[in-house]
């Protein structure tokens, strides 16, 4: 690995065709012709919410299903510029000026408001070794979400950036620089010191947001975000990280929408909570929420007809409620944002317990929005829920988990603070981004464990990840694997220890199938999980989000688009309990509602393995179906060894049960259900295996 750790490198090189050059301490204005680099599409960006047709293809639309290097034997949808990126940055000669000196924003305008513009003065101070002429400073673009792009090319736009320096003799050239990839290469504006050095000391007054735009912060709001610098202390077009770079707070916007959260099972009797939470307009947590709020339940609940949000509550309430008598219940809210309904509680006898949990999502620390903190806080307080794995990007991000062991230190202490048994497990974890045999996130069920990282030569494929977590209580989850980014490599069998299930849907898209709801962007055909299924690799099947945002457990939910998350059956609310479940197949996948699929083969739950012998007389096997839709279910499908098959219309209805006969079962044949709402929502049961 790199030999200074410290700071996170980058490479570049100044484009030549937007150039401004500053003199100390004034400004000349751009070429009023030029324009700047386009700013790359955000990876989700928001949308309106809409109905999906279930199917976004249809089985004879054209897929792309090439690699980068065609008949180079790489799996059909690796990424090998990405990790020639990052090996070339691993490789890279720094000097030690690179990453030198330290900078911050001036008192006062520290802070933000979600979305909102601001003017953002930052001081950079030279280091002990300065900069030589030709070296530049990189005001870098911000990976997530919705940061205005540094540009010098229309002052009137969002994002301008301006530049001065007070030591005499030190002249500054402004470049663009173009983004050159996904994992390394983020791009922004190079601040190049002409004329004489920058000694150690001296300062570059830089202004981001000058004109009158400002620049836009990000759309979520979060604490501790960076705005990141890189100095290129010698000039060779080689950076480094400056680790003390400029940190501020994203305040979240005013109150509009309120959402409720039932626990989706509990039986007459039971005692539960109702999580009430006041949020923005992107699903921010708005603190500064006031006033009353009415609540109406369904008969056969029992909770308080009205709750008040005063400045102690932050936005977000816990109700205490008691479900008086079997059926299925919900509450509906009155506020000033209008009526909202809670998601379906299924309180009916025999009810397996769901435990609703998001595994996959990324914070600050890599590439995505907020604290270790915050995103704990948010998947316990506003998301409700019950399980919660934080997996950052192990060589993605300003700095690398893989080389700072007091980051994946930070998400340690952060994994075991918030873990109480019971109400709220939390569980180790990281996303092993390997680009070429596709990601993966890996999870601990202890307090302890490692970063094994995709670029270290002891771990770069899928067998030697394997080998080095055998015999440990960890599991491994390939996901979007159907597609973009990059997907799995299904020419390596799921190893059965370790990697029992796979994430089916997150923001994403949907890898079932080509016939899916939400299909998963840049689809390789053949390469679905059904595909491997067909393959005879038995995998449960799980949701999760796959966050930057700062939102588990509801990433979907404010964007109109798919998300995902994962119900795991057990009555044991515990790491154990969890792992036990997940290594059993017993979990079902939604692309982000909490829908409730109860299903059952011949009394056995998903996941399970049966042998077909003991229906070669006698009544054929059933299959017990029972959905409960957060919205009106347009249909429910059979997956039958790749057929699909309608079993039931939806005909406006929520609640959807029926029993099924399957006929002929044999050896080798694998079943799943799949629950479809009109508005796209889903969920997947695991499937069934035949012995």
């Amino acid at each position: 690995m790199r030999g200074r750790p410290e700071l996170g490198g980058r490479a570049w090189r100044a484009g030549a065709a937007l150039v401004l050059v500053l003199a100390c301490g004034r400004s000349e204005p751009p070429p009023a012709a030029q324009s700047a680099e386009p700013a790359p599409a955000p990876a989700v960006a928001p949308a309106p919410a809409a109905a999906v047709r279930p199917g976004s293809l249809a089985p004879g639309d054209a897929v792309p299903s090439s690699p980068e290097r065609a008949g180079s034997g790489l799996p059909p949808t690796a990424k090998p510029s990405m990790l020639d990126e990052i090996r070339a940055d691993l490789a890279a000669s720094r000097s030690a000026s690179d990453g030198g000196g330290r900078a911050w924003i001036e008192r006062g305008s520290d802070h933000a408001v979600a979305g909102q513009a601001s003017r953002f003065p930052i001081v950079y101070e030279a280091g002990p070794l300065g900069i030589s002429v030709g070296g530049s400073i990189l005001v870098e673009r911000r990976y997530y979400w919705y940061w205005s792009t540094p540009q010098i090319s229309d002052p009137a736009a969002p994002g301008f950036v301006t530049a001065r320096c007070d030591a005499p003799g030190v002249e500054l050239a402004l470049h663009e620089v173009p983004r050159s990839g996904v994992a390394i290469g983020l791009g922004g504006v190079a601040i190049e010191v002409r004329g004489r050095p920058l000694r150690a000391g001296e300062r570059v007054h830089i202004v981001f947001g000058a004109g009158p735009a400002g620049a836009v912060a990000d759309a979520f709001a979060e604490h501790g975000e960076h705005l990141w610098l890189r100095v290129d202390g010698d000039g060779d077009g080689v950076a480094g990280l400056v680790v003390d770079s400029p940190a501020l707070d994203v305040a979240a916007g005013p109150p509009e929408k309120l959402e409720l959260i039932l626990p989706t099972t509990a039986h007459a009797g039971d005692g539960a909570r109702l999580v009430v939470s006041w949020l923005d307009a992107v699903g921010n947590l708005a603190g500064s929420a006031r006033g009353d709020v009415e609540l109406e339940a369904t008969q056969g609940l029992e909770l308080p007809p009205r709750i008040a949000f005063s400045a102690a509550d932050g936005g977000h309430k816990e109700v205490s409620i008691r479900v008086l008598a079997p059926g299925i219940h919900t509450v509906r809210a009155r506020g000033a944002s209008g009526d909202v309904e809670s998601n379906p509680l299924v309180a009916l006898p025999r009810t397996p317990r769901v435990l609703w949990a998001d595994l996959h999502g990324h914070s600050n620390l890599s590439d995505g929005t907020g604290t270790p903190d915050d995103y704990f806080r948010y998947a316990r307080d506003v998301a409700a829920l019950d399980v919660s794995a934080l997996t950052d990007h192990d060589h993605v991000g300003a700095r690398f988990l893989d080389e700072n062991p007091e980051m994946w230190e930070e998400i340690r202490r952060n994994v075991k603070a918030f873990h109480e048994p019971g109400r709220f497990v939390t569980l180790l974890g990281f996303e092993w981004t390997n680009w070429i045999y596709g990601h993966r996130h890996v999870l601990y069920f202890g307090d302890e464990g490692e970063v094994l990282s995709s670029v270290d030569p002891r771990y770069d494929t899928p067998a030697k990840l394997w080998e080095a977590l055998r015999g440990r209580a960890a599991l491994t989850v390939a996901h979007h694997p159907g597609g973009g980014p990059v997907g799995t490599d299904w020419r390596i069998a799921p190893d059965a220890e370790l990697e029992p299930d796979t994430e089916i849907a997150s923001v994403h898209g949907s890898s079932e199938s080509l016939d899916t709801p939400f299909l998963i962007h840049e689809p390789v055909r053949g390469n679905f999980v059904r595909d491997a299924l067909g393959r005879g690799y038995r995998l449960g099947f799980l949701g999760s989000g796959d966050s930057h945002d700062g939102h588990p457990g509801l990433v979907q939910r404010f964007r109109g688009e798919s998300g995902g998350i994962a119900a795991i059956l057990s009555e044991d609310l515990t790491r154990e309990g969890v792992l036990e479940a997940l290594r059993a197949r017993r979990v079902y996948a939604t692309n982000g509602p909490r829908i409730y699929l109860s299903v059952a083969l011949d009394g056995m739950p998903v996941g399970s393995v049966l042998s077909h012998a003991k229906w070669q007389v006698g009544e054929p096997p059933k299959l017990a179906v029972l959905a409960v839709g957060v919205a009106n279910l347009d249909h429910i499908d059979l997956v039958r060894s790749g057929r699909v098959e309608p079993i039931a219309p939806g005909e406006g209805r929520r609640r959807i049960g029926l029993s099924v006969p399957l006929r002929d079962l044999a050896p080798g044949e694998y079943v799943y259900v799949r629950a479809v709402q009109t508005d796209g929502g889903a969920a997947w049961s695991s499937p069934f295996f035949i012995e």
